[in-house]
Order: C-alpha cells, then structure tokens, then sequence
C-alpha cells in the first residue's frame, strides 16, 4: 500500500487515489510488485537533516529514497520510503521553468524508480532515469485524462 504523508510541512499531493494507481503501474511495468512505500513530504530543515544523519551530505536535495533492497530482489516486492523536500521542489520548478506540480510528480516517479533499484548518479545512468520520468509522466498525463 502507498501512503502520503507530511513532516514539519502542511503539503500533501491532490489526486492521491489517481497517483497510487500510477506508482503502482509504474512499479509493476519496472517488474515488481508494489509494498508497503510511504512518501513523506516535509520541511527542507528536517530534509536535509536526514540527509546529514543518513547519507552523510549536507546539503538540500530534493528527494531522499530508502528502499529495502532485500525484499524486491528476493520476493519481487517494492518497499521503502521517499521523502520529498516540498520547498526544494518548488525552486527546482523555477529553475528549471516547470511548474510546481509537475516538477513533484516528477520527484515522487523518481523516487519509484529508485526504489525499483535504478540510480542517477553516473551520467548515462542519469539520462536513463531522465527517459524513464518522462515516460512515464506521459503515462500519468494520459490515465488523467
């Protein structure tokens, strides 16, 4: 099951029904099955908080995903936690001329393909995460419709 919630922050995304199904899709056309996954959308201090006391870098980011690893490789099964700073998104939406809720919907398909095992941080492997968002962010436009 997918749950929204929010820390040090009054966000939560509209349309949470329609956004399960698509994370759900998302998840099952990257082969897996859909777990237990909370998206946590909070405050840039608690955000870049986690990211100082988990991943060891401080500096604010705009998504930060948790996957437990053992149970998609071995079962199939997508789980973990995606926390999303709101107020990072909303600049990144500025600086990349996008608007707020379309720079969120890409966030939080960003964090399913993380957790679905893809990563960014090698420059092809970031190209390839870019051709997926948009993928299935077409995917999103057209089951909105």
């Amino acid at each position: 099951m997918i749950h929204f919630y929010n820390q040090e922050s009054n966000y939560l995304p509209t349309k949470r029904l329609v956004l399960r199904r698509w994370i759900e899709e998302v998840i099952r056309r990257e082969g897996y099955q859909a777990g237990e996954i909370n998206y946590v959308f909070c405050s840039s201090d608690y955000h870049r908080q986690m990211n100082r006391d988990f991943l060891g870098h401080d500096y604010y980011t705009d998504v930060i995903t948790f996957e437990e690893r053992e149970s998609r490789v071995e079962e199939g099964i997508v789980n973990g936690e995606v926390y999303i700073d709101v107020a990072t998104v909303t600049d990144n939406a500025s600086l990349y001329n996008s608007l707020p809720i379309n720079e969120m919907r890409r966030v939080i398909v960003h964090g399913a393909l993380h957790l679905c095992g893809h990563r960014d941080k090698a420059p092809t492997a970031e190209r390839n995460m870019r051709r997926m968002e948009n993928k299935y962010l077409k995917l999103l436009r057209e089951e909105m419709l």
